[in-house]
């Protein structure tokens, strides 16, 4: 069977297998990404019941000003949904591109019958 397929059909089999691979790495990073901003999430909620806030730099533990520290999660809370965004949307142009490509080989081997 592996005869009877073109060239142009083989290559776009493998192009849907790199389209698997790029999905499955945007799907790490959006983890990566929604884990962190849970993390932000905790941090910012702890801050808002607290009265004293640290910040760690580095090895050391250091006495910081709350609103400062809110203001900096805020803005990596921020930075990190708009990364989920983006990923987001990449998945979905990648999806709908692998769809067209799938269509386009079921068709040709469909043909080859």
């Amino acid at each position: 069977m592996a005869e009877n397929i073109s060239k142009d059909t083989e290559e776009k089999i493998g192009q849907l297998q790199l389209l698997e691979q790029s999905m499955q790495n945007l799907s790490v990073q959006k983890q990566n990404f929604q884990a962190q901003l849970l993390e932000i999430d905790s941090a910012i909620k702890e801050l808002n019941e607290t009265d004293k806030a640290y910040k760690i730099i580095g090895n050391i533990m250091v006495a910081s000003n709350k609103e400062d520290l809110e203001a900096d999660l805020k803005s990596k809370k921020e930075m990190f949904e708009i990364r989920i965004k983006t990923i987001e949307k990449q998945e979905k142009n990648i999806k709908d591109k692998a769809a067209a490509m799938q269509e386009e080989v079921m068709k040709q081997l469909q043909a080859k019958k």
